[in-house]
């Protein structure tokens, strides 16, 4: 049981940083953006990219199993992903706001979601592939629970994004416009905020959240170009879970939807692990659909 718990976790603090994209996205933009789960596809496979060009397997940091090489294809995914956002906004979703239906806009996040996963696959191909060869040994925490570094590296990481991000969402002049927006866009543009810019950042956010998110994901697991497939519906229970919008909401979202599947596989066929985050769906949609942190914004109280 404590092993199930501590993968839980790990798993749920990948499913967060997906999620806080995700419901960023949801609660300024005000669609269901089914494609944000093949961004964190997107990321994890342009930081294997940018490894294979600059040498995969040079110099691991012990007792991690990558090194510096990984943590520059990160940064450089990220990039890779936000650009990609910016330029599916722009050529697709620009043009539906504010002309078309938010059904519309979700079908065609659908179609954009089957193109990426197409064009992933045609590049890489369908086949299990890896950040490293470098095999790592568990340390033994207590009795019954192992934890490799690498895990400890993505549940420190993800403490220090959610932190950062919290501070952001209510420090910045940007990050309180962005609570704004979502709050009450007609106030937010009457009190002379510019909604493209805000748009624009939270493309922007949300697609590098996604792509460390992919990557991590890539480094605790392994690569395949169905990662996104296997992480929408988690992705969205986490963020309905927790509330559109709000922050802090789609972390713990994602930590109860981790450990919830992580659990589940004591009791049933891991096979039917995947069906848990859409009964957790349907269980939130049907009793608190407005998520367990309704009416707040970001983190914040709205």
């Amino acid at each position: 049981m404590l092993q199930a718990i501590a993968d839980g976790i790990l798993s749920g603090s990948i499913i967060a940083l997906g999620a806080i994209g995700l419901t960023l996205t949801m609660g300024i933009l005000r669609f269901a953006n089914f494609a944000h789960a093949e961004l964190v596809t997107w990321g994890a496979y342009m930081a294997l990219g940018v490894l294979s060009l600059t040498g995969a397997f040079m110099g691991p940091l012990a007792p991690f199993s990558f090194g510096v090489p990984l943590l520059m294809a990160t940064l450089v995914a990220m990039v890779a992903t936000a650009l990609l956002a910016l330029a599916i906004d722009w050529l697709v979703y620009h043009p539906l706001r504010g002309r078309a239906n938010h059904l519309t806009l979700v079908f065609g996040s659908f179609g954009v979601s089957l193109l990426v996963r197409m064009v992933i696959l045609l590049l890489f191909g369908g086949a299990a592939q890896y950040y490293s060869n470098t095999l790592q040994i568990a340390m033994k925490v207590a009795p019954g629970l192992r934890i490799m570094p690498d895990q400890i590296f993505t549940l420190g990481l993800t403490a220090v994004i959610v932190v950062a991000l919290h501070l952001f969402l209510q420090k910045t002049r940007l990050g309180l416009s962005m609570r704004a927006l979502a709050e009450n866009p007609e106030l937010a543009r009457v009190n002379g905020i510019d909604t493209r810019h805000v748009v624009r950042w939270t493309w922007i956010i949300g697609a590098s959240l996604a792509s460390i998110a992919g990557v991590l994901y890539g480094l605790t697991v392994q690569l395949r170009p169905e990662i996104g497939f296997h992480l929408l519906l988690p992705l969205f229970a986490a963020a309905i879970l927790g509330g559109v919008g709000n922050v802090f909401g789609a972390v713990i979202g994602g930590l109860i939807v981790g450990l919830a599947e992580s659990i589940s596989v004591l009791f049933i066929p891991a096979g039917y692990k995947l069906a848990v985050p859409f009964m957790i769906l349907l269980l939130v949609l049907y009793i608190r659909p407005t998520g367990i942190f309704a009416g707040t914004v970001g983190g914040g109280k709205s």
